[in-house]
């Protein structure tokens, strides 16, 4: 319109002779003026687009959110443990570091459930509900957190560990960042708001179509109000939200309600039509797809995850998505010693799982099947003197790693990605866990820790 922008942003959207604001859509960068409602206090266009968007995803209340989902698990966290107040929390062991900030924050002590180890890929199966039922025995009223879908698309059993929380008096936190596209149509299904989770937590630039940064919070619970979960938003999530941000969100959202059931039914088919060009690899495997997965481990996968296993062959998971990168120019989402994760989407062009299916073709062909290498144990949980806050409240020493075995961790130290911990401050260094790290980084994992001293040294609390 013709308003004179006497407020933020300083760029005025004035874009005509600035090429980078142009290109960046600055045009539309609105801040919260008037006509443009609060996300924090939203009564206007947002509260209409909120309302919306939980009616496609089917839960009571929808919450938009800019930071990621990170500020999510954060809110979510943090008001559960509020209203609980057991000073605790159950999360599994593969949760993303973001809940293990949560915990750090909230001063919660954390009780791990530890997730199976899927046959010989190496990579964490289903949360059972018996091991939710055995913490929650211990731990009655303590707010429980679990990550389904995982990296790896593994699913679990969310209707029945709901059921299990409930009777225990717990709400049921899940980490869906990587499963916003389940249950909204028959193609994918697994999803954690259907299956009665009292917090469910997404990222929409994953696998759908928001910008990177956006997600929704979804609560259906009798232990949190609306209000719970606002005022914890008010606290981890800017003050000043992105336009551009949310405006994806709402026009996903559109994109879903009018064309949603074609485009996931043309995903569908583009994944089965992927697993009939692979079906005959001989060397790589691709669980799910041309190798079963065991139903001990796994309860259920998203099929629109692809992990490319090289167990049974001569080379690692780096090298091959150094191969795929440097030889065919597809950029996979991340590599293990053992496998590849390629990630699909709502809108991937047709032919580019066709490039992966031929990728994958040709490197087979140049392979030779051997006994499988180095699949990873699960890591034993070290012993635990501190609490995450209270570990991360003293002073830190940095040691060489070599000399860190029996020494008190004072930093987080995980692979990124996914960001999954394996030391938290206030653990003891033991020797398995040392000589996981240094598997990983010799298979050329990408190792970070807080202070990023590895592979030289790591901090620890001295005694």
């Amino acid at each position: 319109t013709d308003m004179v922008p006497m407020h933020m942003p300083g760029h005025k959207r004035n874009i005509e002779h600035h090429s980078f604001l142009s290109a960046l859509g600055a045009q539309y960068d609105i801040t919260e003026i008037h006509g443009f409602d609060d996300l924090h206090s939203p009564s206007g266009i947002l509260a209409h687009s909120m309302s919306n968007t939980a009616k496609l995803w089917q839960s009571e209340h929808s919450f938009f959110l800019v930071n990621g989902s990170t500020c999510g698990i954060l809110s979510a966290v943090r008001a559960c443990a509020t209203i609980q107040n057991t000073g605790k929390l159950i999360l599994a062991r593969n949760c993303h570091r973001s809940v293990y900030h949560a915990a750090e924050l909230c001063g919660l002590t954390p009780i791990y459930l530890q997730p199976p180890i899927v046959d010989e890929f190496g990579f964490c199966g289903s949360i059972s509900p018996a091991l939710v039922a055995e913490a929650l025995t211990l731990h009655p009223g303590t707010p429980v957190i679990l990550t389904s879908p995982t990296y790896e698309g593994v699913i679990s059993d969310i209707t029945a560990i709901a059921d299990i929380c409930h009777s225990h008096h717990s709400p049921l936190i899940v980490d869906e960042a990587h499963g916003a596209h389940l249950d909204l149509f028959q193609h994918f299904r697994g999803g954690a708001v259907l299956a009665g989770a009292d917090v469910v937590v997404q990222s929409l630039h994953k696998t759908l179509t928001g910008l990177t940064q956006t997600g929704l919070l979804h609560l259906n619970s009798t232990f949190l109000s609306p209000a719970h979960i606002e005022r914890e938003l008010a606290v981890f999530e800017t003050s000043s939200p992105s336009y551009l941000l949310m405006s994806s969100i709402d026009s996903t959202t559109q994109l879903l309600y009018d064309h949603g059931e074609t485009l996931m039914g043309e995903w569908a088919q583009r994944m089965d039509t992927f697993c009939e060009h692979v079906k005959n690899l001989t060397n790589l495997t691709i669980p799910a797809y041309t190798a079963p997965l065991s139903s001990s481990t796994v309860f259920a996968f998203d099929s629109s995850k692809l992990v490319i296993a090289c167990h049974h062959t001569t080379i690692t998971g780096t090298e091959l998505i150094n191969m795929l990168r440097g030889d065919f120019s597809i950029e996979c989402e991340m590599a293990s010693n053992n496998y590849v994760i390629a990630m699909t989407g709502l809108l991937d062009k047709p032919d580019n799982l066709d490039r992966l299916a031929n990728a994958l073709i040709s490197i087979d062909a140049t392979l030779t099947t051997c006994p499988a290498h180095g699949a990873p144990q699960s890591l034993p949980i070290p012993p635990c003197l501190l609490t995450p806050s209270i570990a991360r409240s003293r002073k830190l020493q940095p040691v060489p790693l070599a000399d860190s075995v029996g020494k008190v961790c004072g930093e987080y130290v995980y692979a990124y990605p996914p960001g999954i911990p394996i030391l938290v401050p206030g653990e003891v260094i033991t020797a398995p866990i040392l000589l996981g790290i240094h598997q990983k980084i010799e298979s050329g994992l990408n190792i970070e820790s807080t202070f990023q001293g590895l592979p030289d040294c790591i901090h620890i609390i001295p005694n």
